[in-house]
Parts: C-alpha cells; sequence; structure tokens
C-alpha cells in the first residue's frame, strides 16, 4: 500500500541522539574549555609578547604566571611575581571580565567588551588603580632590555574605552601612568626622579610626558593618529648631573648638545 503523502515522516531515533551528542559536546567544549587555550590564543595574538605560564583551570575562570617576553626568538623575559587570575562572563552581544594580579592589584580590575557592528570592537576598563614593578618592561626587549628600568608603575583610569571600528583606533577617557623612584643601569643615580604620562581620550588621542622629580629631565606632547603614535619629547639633565646621566642620555634619543631629542612615529 503506498504511503499517504501528508503522514508526517518521523525522525530516526539515532538522528536525533546524534544532534544532540553533537549539541552536547560543543556546550561542554565551551563550557569546560581549558585555560590553556586561552594562554594559546594571547600568545599568538601578542606576537609570543605575553604569556601565561603554567595556565591552570579554564578559559573562564583561572590562573596562570604572566611572562613579558620580546617577542618571537627573544632571549628576554621576566615575569610578574606571583599569579595572575581572570574570571570571564558572557553577556549580550560582548563579556565582561575580571582581572587581578597577587602583587599589583587591591581590586580586580574590571573590563567590558561589546561587539560594535559587524567589523568594529568596544572596550571599557572601569576605573581602577593597580601598582606594577617597571622591571616587567625588561622583558619587552629593546630599549627596555638596554635601560633595566627599576621603580614602580602606579596606573589610575577613569572613564575609559577603546573602540576598533572599521580598522580604526579611537579612544575616550584618561589614563595615568606614574612612573616613580626610577633607576637604570645605564646610571649610578638611584633614584634619577619620577615621571607621568598622561593618556586622554579624544579625536585626536593625546600623550604628555613630564617630570614630577629628579636629576632627568623628560617631558613630550604625543598623538595617536589612526593606529600610529607620534610623539616628540626631550630629556636632559640637571647640570651637576650632566656627566653621569650621559650614557643613559646617549639611548633615549638623538643628542643634541645638552638634551636629546625624542622623536617616534
Amino acid at each position: 500500500m503506498a504511503r499517504n503523502r501528508n503522514t508526517p515522516v518521523k525522525a530516526a531515533p539515532w538522528g536525533l541522539a546524534w544532534t544532540g551528542a553533537c549539541a552536547g559536546l560543543v556546550l561542554a567544549t565551551a563550557v569546560f574549555a581549558p585555560a590553556r587555550w586561552l594562554a594559546s590564543g594571547l600568545q599568538h595574538l601578542s606576537g609570543d609578547q605575553v604569556r601565561l605560564v603554567d595556565a591552570r583551570g579554564s578559559v573562564w575562570q583561572g590562573s596562570a604566571q604572566l611572562v613579558l617576553s620580546g617577542g618571537q626568538g627573544s632571549n628576554d623575559s621576566v615575569a610578574l611575581p606571583g599569579s595572575v587570575a581572570w574570571r570571564i562572563r558572557p553577556t549580550w552581544g560582548g563579556l565582561t571580565a575580571q582581572l587581578s594580579a597577587d602583587c599589583c592589584t587591591r581590586m580586580p580590575l574590571l573590563f567590558s567588551a561589546k561587539l560594535a557592528g559587524l567589523q568594529g570592537l568596544h572596550v571599557a576598563l572601569a576605573d581602577s588603580q593597580s601598582q606594577w614593578p617597571a622591571g616587567l618592561l625588561v622583558g619587552l626587549g629593546t630599549p627596555w632590555n638596554t635601560v633595566q628600568p627599576q621603580g614602580q608603575l602606579l596606573v589610575s583610569s577613569q572613564g575609559f574605552g577603546a573602540q576598533w571600528l572599521e580598522g580604526r583606533l579611537s579612544m575616550a577617557g584618561q589614563v595615568q601612568f606614574d612612573a616613580t623612584q626610577m633607576s637604570s643601569r645605564l646610571t649610578t643615580i638611584a633614584p634619577m626622579g619620577s615621571y607621568r604620562l598622561t593618556l586622554q581620550g579624544g579625536s585626536p588621542s593625546s600623550f604628555a610626558l613630564a617630570t614630577l622629580e629628579g636629576s632627568l629631565q623628560l617631558s613630550g606632547q604625543g598623538q595617536w593618529v589612526g593606529d600610529r603614535l607620534r610623539f616628540e619629547g626631550e630629556a636632559s639633565a640637571a647640570p651637576e648631573r650632566a656627566e653621569a646621566l650621559s650614557n643613559l642620555l646617549n639611548i633615549l634619543g638623538r643628542r643634541d648638545g645638552a638634551r636629546s631629542i625624542i622623536k617616534l612615529g
């Protein structure tokens, strides 16, 4: 007898089971993805300059030791004392993240990220304060491995956000970096000074470098234009410290008499 064309066709039980198994596998993979996957992705995206060593937990909640390096082929690397921990939660159209470091954050740093259209991304950092060892920068290689800075980096943010849209970067709010009690292996003067770099969002975003105190005087102004940083500044020494700071001035920029001209971009 011919089957009635209006009779619904039942899916084979094994077909439904296979579909359910696949969906469960995808969900389990997303939920229980190991922390080493996050470490591998971050290392790749940063060009091997940021590493999460001995990553434990999952992509969503875990801990590791943070290591900065000079990139592929570089022998320079410095590990942050203690460990860093993260917690990531998906939201509608994006995610939120908490980051804490044993050595450097009294309160977790709070981030949020959302898609901006089809080709954009907006990242925001909640108002925060943290303190990091300046020696960590040595791991990034040149010129930090030559200068060998030592001291403390105090970082504070207010209303800061960054947006990438169609390949262009724009920023809002402010981030302030205070480098305090700084010293270098290129001079016997320790400390040689304290300095402040202020990033002010806008169109375009601007940078300002100023000396808070010390024998080494630094100053300058810059802008973030498109995807490039342009900065012009100068370094000089107090007259009685000129000889002791001569080597450092030679490294910082092009010598022009008693001062060095710093130019980036």
